[in-house]
């Protein structure tokens, strides 16, 4: 469904613990919606686990549990997120196989 990186687990991991979170109580949450440059942009926050009733996939990783928007499932099936960090890091980054055409900043797609 969605692979993550060992990088951008760990930087996951970071951000949780640095927002004072546990990944025993919260998921990311991943999802799509419309606006960026290109019609379409992925978003990404930390969700309680306790809010996952409303019909959204939940996959499992060996270190966060990701939270799938329903209405995103199709337009983000075999993505990947990577993070990058460094002089030419962008930071986190998806790498969608769905997508036809994506924007320079790797923020927003069209299909």
């Amino acid at each position: 469904m969605i692979q993550i990186t060992e990088s951008a687990s760990q930087e996951l991991l970071n951000n949780l613990n640095e927002e004072g979170l546990s990944k025993d109580t919260h998921n990311l949450k991943v999802g799509v919606e419309s606006g960026g440059c290109s019609g379409l942009q992925y978003f990404m926050e930390f969700s309680q686990k306790e809010n996952n009733t409303n019909g959204d996939i939940i996959v499992q990783t060996d270190t966060i549990d990701v939270l799938i928007d329903k209405r995103s499932v199709l337009y983000l099936a075999g993505t990947e997120l990577h993070y990058s960090s460094g002089l030419n890091g962008k930071g986190f980054e998806w790498k969608n196989p769905n997508a036809s055409r994506t924007c320079g900043c790797g923020e927003s797609f069209s299909l």
